[in-house]
């Protein structure tokens, strides 16, 4: 009987082995795949460890002790957000040590991740040097001491509402304090005329005057604000606005370091590493040009150790051997301005609120140029949707019954692109496909990241995808956004680009026959309650997103048709309840919402926070927030240029005239027949929830109830043959079907790779 259960026993570990053995050998078809990493058989000094790197949450100090037990490690190289790390052994006797490693499991949070290890040739221990800073910022480390950093955190009481000294709001992502002047969120601005009585705490004069001594600025602030993030928080990417403050802006990290991510409209980015008791000084182009903003995550990547200036620059996080995870704790800043008095004239007029030229007259006319559909889109379609994300997020939630048919017909393990996908309600129709999504409304990217799909923010003109890499794309209700031809037809040029030879896409755009073969569409037949402008929404049939054309400035109002004043500040609800920027939000490795913009999967198929970068399939990683990779390995900015059709990055400022007499755009009435192509379409906004869900305007905990909004989206709505039209003129495609659903004009087409 004892015999009989040996017998037994080896034979389970068999299965075990061959599991194992398994399961290396897709991790190693997923690196090269992915990451273009080929392994080899044959014993060397060097391996690859899949699911051990920093991208899901293996630190370097957990790997090091792991790996360290069976010999000297000469390189561990752990490239920022990727899953896998590289290592080479002192000897190859330790390397076939480390290999008999494999299946070994770590603890991460409350996960288990399991190690898959295989051989490499070589590793590439070249390090690059760091980016430089944005020009005009400064960091000093250690500016003041453990005892000053006590004085002043004991000095901002959280539970004193003196309002003769303070303001203080709670805010859902993160708590303020304000002295001296108030911050007004509704307007990102001041009252010049309403300071404080209390001024600036005398607690911060001694650091004030030594920032003035040591010359990081000539003249004394007078204006306080102190942030508070828990772990897990952070704030919007934003430019402090030009007409509220100076030129100068000092700020100080208190209690915890995290990392704050700089952007240049252009799309290069650089992450500062901001460590406790540092001071950051902001002016010139650092202060009037490049966005700022904290990704809210529970893990920064940061060097191994803390760096001396100016290494504390992270940048693009070249140096893979001296990486590691941070858990971040409770921070606070204190940022101190000077108020200012004239209108700002600085060089950055198309950053500066003081030298914005009027807007644009509304209703908007049909655009004549370039320059007009790229205005007409972000004012009309892009910030519009950041406004809605969230209730047109409750209107879909039902999938379309013939595209969950394309979406079932994919072979098991094909690769979908969603360009469009909105709240990703087709992100999870067939789960044995690989399916990313992409959205131009961060409010809705998060959404998805929410609900546990995979999507990042990005350009229909401009995926920041390798081309040729896609089994099928699908773009539902996107194209009739675009408000000229030519913009049209290069949405159709990048949903090709991205297919492989044999790829299918399947395109759905609105139709001006909602009417077909006698029958009425669902968007004609459902009766509502009308309200001032027609139905509240076209939730019933028709779905739309924001991704295409220019970048708009989220932090500033704007007015719709109503005279409501409207803000499209990029805020929403994290999981916990806490307000989080919703263009990073996704789970961390505890299960915490983090970054939204980018997630990453694990080589066992675990979702994981790919702290703002996104992975292309041919495995190069791409910032899809701000930059793209073109297919040319040079960076492209993916939310401000375009492609146009012979492949060259063109800028929304050209001007190409394709009308001379443009026509002013209609205001559709809801539940009716159109009356022209070209249109504005209401949105009642139900409940006044704007953007992320739950939010409250400027991120206030606490709003007065406000009236409901209507907003207007452009469409440009397709006759009959319009769309195959469209189509023939892209090379390389062959239409399949072509066919008439509910309201909406639809085509399949299939990449032939005659292009």
């Amino acid at each position: 009987m004892e015999s009989c259960c040996e017998n037994v026993k080896a034979v389970r570990r068999s299965k075990e082995e061959k599991k194992l053995l398994r399961k290396q050998i897709k991790a190693s078809h997923t690196l090269l795949k992915h990451e273009g990493i080929s392994t080899v058989s044959q014993p060397t000094k060097s391996l690859v460890v899949a699911n051990g790197g920093l991208g899901n949450g293996v630190s370097r100090e957990q790997l090091q002790d792991v790996l360290g037990e069976v010999g000297e490690v000469e390189i561990l190289l752990m490239p920022p957000h990727k899953p896998y790390a590289l290592v080479t052994y002192r000897s190859e006797v330790s390397a076939q040590r480390g290999h008999a490693l494999n299946g070994r499991q770590l603890q991460r949070g409350d996960q288990i991740v399991t190690l898959y290890l295989s051989y490499v040739n070589t590793v590439d221990s070249e390090l690059w040097g760091c980016v430089d800073l944005p020009p005009g910022l400064v960091l000093v480390e250690e500016f003041v001491s453990p005892e000053e950093e006590a004085l002043l955190l004991d000095a901002i009481d959280w539970t004193s509402h003196d309002e003769d000294v303070t303001v203080q709001k709670v805010l859902k992502h993160r708590r303020v304090k304000h002295f001296g002047y108030e911050f007004h969120y509704d307007n990102n601005n001041v009252d010049k005329d309403k300071p404080l009585p209390g001024g600036l705490p005398q607690v911060c004069v001694p650091v004030l005057e030594r920032c003035v001594r040591d010359r990081h600025t000539e003249v004394m602030p007078d204006q306080l604000t102190v942030n508070q993030y828990q772990s897990g928080q952070g704030i919007p990417p934003h430019v402090d606005t030009h007409s509220a403050f100076e030129d100068l802006i000092l700020s100080l990290s208190l209690g915890a370091k995290t990392v704050m991510d700089f952007r240049h409209p252009e799309g290069r980015s650089v992450a500062v590493v901001l460590p406790r008791r540092s001071l950051l000084v902001m002016k010139g182009e650092s202060r009037y040009l490049w966005t700022h903003g904290i990704t809210p995550r529970k893990f920064d990547v940061v060097p191994a150790c803390d760096p001396k200036s100016p290494a504390a620059v992270t940048s693009d996080l070249s140096n893979h051997s001296n990486l590691t995870l941070s858990r971040r704790g409770t921070r606070t800043s204190l940022t101190f301005r000077k108020v200012r008095r004239t209108p700002c004239d600085c060089g950055y007029p198309s950053a500066c609120d003081s030298q914005q030229p009027p807007a644009p007259p509304s209703p908007p006319f049909l655009p004549r140029s370039q320059t007009d559909a790229c205005r007409l889109e972000a004012e009309f379609v892009h910030r519009v949707y950041e406004e809605i994300a969230c209730h047109f997020s409750s209107t879909r939630h039902s999938p379309w019954p013939r595209v969950c048919h394309f979406l079932s017909s994919l072979e098991p393990g094909s690769i979908l692109a969603d360009v469009g996908c909105g709240n990703g309600k087709y992100l999870g129709v067939n789960p044995d496909v690989i399916a990313v999504g992409c959205d131009r409304s961060s409010a809705l990217v998060q959404i998805c990241s929410e609900r546990g799909f995979q999507a990042f923010v990005s350009d229909a003109l401009n995926v920041p995808l390798r081309s040729d890499t896609c089994d099928a794309c699908i773009s539902i209700a996107v194209i009739h956004h675009l408000s000229t031809q030519k913009r049209r037809q290069a949405v159709v040029e990048e949903l090709v680009r991205l297919l492989r030879p044999g790829g299918r896409a399947l395109i759905y755009v609105w139709a001006v026959e909602q009417e077909y073969n006698k029958q009425k569409s669902k968007y004609l037949k459902e009766t509502r309650q009308q309200g001032p402008t027609g139905d509240s929404t076209d939730h019933n049939n028709q779905e739309s997103k924001s991704l295409t054309g220019n970048t708009i400035d989220t932090h500033n109002t704007a007015q719709d048709f109503s005279g409501n004043t409207t803000d499209a500040h990029n805020t929403a609800q994290d999981l916990s309840g806490n307000t989080t920027d919703a263009h990073n939000t996704a789970q961390d490795f505890s299960g915490n919402t983090t970054d939204a913009h980018n997630t990453a999967q694990d080589f066992s198929g675990n979702t994981t926070d790919a702290h703002n970068t996104a992975q292309d399939f041919s495995g190069n990683t791409t910032d899809a927030h701000n930059t793209a990779q073109d297919f040319s390995g040079n960076t492209t900015d993916a939310h401000n240029t375009a492609q146009d059709l012979s492949g060259i990055a063109t800028d929304c400022t050209k001007v190409h005239r394709e009308t001379e007499s443009p026509a002013k755009l209609s205001i559709h009435t809801n539940r009716t027949a159109f009356n022209s192509q070209d249109l504005l379409v209401p949105w009642h906004l139900k409940g006044g929830v704007r953007g992320g869900c739950n939010q409250g305007r400027g991120g206030d905990e606490a709003q007065a109830p406000a009236p409901s909004p209507v907003f207007h989206r452009y469409y440009h709505v397709f006759q009959k043959g319009e769309l195959e039209e469209l189509c023939v003129r892209v090379r390389g495609v062959a239409i399949q079907r072509s066919y008439h659903d509910q309201g909406n004009w639809c085509v399949i087409l299939k990449k032939t790779g005659d292009r």
